[in-house]
């Protein structure tokens, strides 16, 4: 797959994901929080399926060989337990502080990616991750203490750190996957894996929605989460994960960018000073020119 002609472009795509999909965790939280995590993330499949489908078949879309068949399913697993956690730990957790503390996830991706793609994981990487974690913790600093010692708070805590581990697994994937496949194939597998997953559980668990607004949300989610996954993709096949995970980081400045803007939460001067930090982290851990390209699976 040819590279973006400018070494940055792919870093911004995945700035721009992040915020399309940071979006969509405001309304999957009001979704959730009306019929439960499970049965949202449920009813969100198959509209987003839907939505990616025919665009995938009407631009010739075909079945991909076993080997990348292989690497859709287990993203796709992957992806289906960590949003089921995340979206859970959102209705017993502040929007903000549970995507403060998924913010591990990039951490972990970076030595994931040394331990199993064998990318070489630059200084800059490590201290532009470390930098922007800092900035993070300035931001939720006695917040995480004071505001999550509610009842559910521990299992959401919990259930938010297992999600970033996952989710880390799924940034490896991502750049894997990215190579051998385009961004449409990428979301339609993703969606019809995590339906097929998910469905599998529904006659215990599934409460369809019972309002408008509810519906309203579920379909914006969808429309968002396959805009984001195409992007992520687009991002993945051009730049190595230990270059684009440090800047999931600025996925807490999209939220607090969503919280003024749908919820008029006001925007402290601790928020401002991590900010700086979490954008000045993802400068270091990006620059650079990009590395040569890596073989594709076979």
């Amino acid at each position: 797959m040819p590279r973006a002609d400018h070494p940055h472009l792919p870093v911004f795509a995945a700035i721009l994901a992040i915020g399309l999909l940071s979006w969509m965790d405001a309304w999957m939280k009001g979704a959730a929080l009306a019929i439960g995590a499970f049965s949202t993330v449920l009813v969100r499949a198959p509209i987003s399926l839907a939505l990616v489908a025919p665009v995938w078949a009407a631009r010739g879309g075909r079945w991909p060989s076993p080997a990348v068949l292989r690497l859709h399913v287990a993203r796709g697993l992957t992806i289906a337990v960590m949003g089921f956690l995340f979206f859970y730990s959102l209705t017993v957790l502040p929007l903000a502080q549970a995507i403060a503390i998924s913010f591990v996830a990039p951490l972990i991706a970076l030595f994931l990616a040394g331990l199993l793609l064998g990318e070489r994981i630059g200084r800059g990487a490590i201290a532009g991750s470390l930098l922007g974690f800092a900035g993070v913790l300035v931001i939720v600093g006695g917040k995480l203490v004071r505001e999550m010692l509610t009842p559910g708070a521990g299992l959401g805590i919990a259930a938010v750190l297992a999600s970033a581990v996952f989710y880390a697994v799924n940034l490896v994937l991502a750049r894997k996957q990215a190579q051998v496949a385009g961004p449409l194939e990428v979301a339609l597998f993703q969606n019809l894996v995590c339906l097929l997953a998910y469905a599998a559980f529904a006659p215990w668990f599934l409460e369809l929605p019972e309002t408008a607004a509810t519906w309203r949300d579920i379909g914006i989610s969808a429309a968002l989460s396959v805009a984001g996954a195409m992007l992520f993709a687009w991002a993945y096949a051009r730049a190595e994960t230990q270059r684009l995970a440090p800047v999931e980081y600025s996925g807490f400045v999209w939220a607090a960018l969503f919280g003024w803007l749908h919820f008029g939460e006001a925007v402290t001067g601790a928020t401002v000073a991590g900010a700086v930090l979490i954008v000045a982290g993802c400068w270091i851990a990006t620059r650079g020119a990009p590395p040569p390209p890596e073989q594709t699976i076979a």
